[in-house]
């Protein structure tokens, strides 16, 4: 354990930047999780609109430097390639 005081507060702030951190980051892969099922559900309409909020879901992670924006720009865009090739396949 820290004995400075403001290694005492960074430890606090640390802590508490985690929990905010893996809350967004849950919320982002749970919302890819549910587009993922309601694809394989065949439901495209759904599908694309789910595909919106976590395309705003994920610049919003990448906004607050959850993840680099290319690694943003990657998922997006293999969901992206994932909704495409479902609707051809249908």
């Amino acid at each position: 354990m820290p004995n400075i005081q403001s290694a005492k507060k960074r430890l606090r702030q640390n802590a508490a930047l985690r929990e905010r951190n893996r809350a967004a980051r849950s919320i982002v892969r749970n919302r890819v999780k549910k587009l993922i099922r309601t694809l394989k559900e065949g439901d495209i309409a759904a599908a694309e609109s789910q595909f919106q909020t976590v395309c705003s879901a994920l610049d919003k992670a990448a906004a607050k430097k959850l993840w680099h924006q290319n690694t943003a720009a990657r998922k997006k865009s293999r969901l992206s390639r994932l909704i495409v090739k479902v609707k051809q396949a249908q």
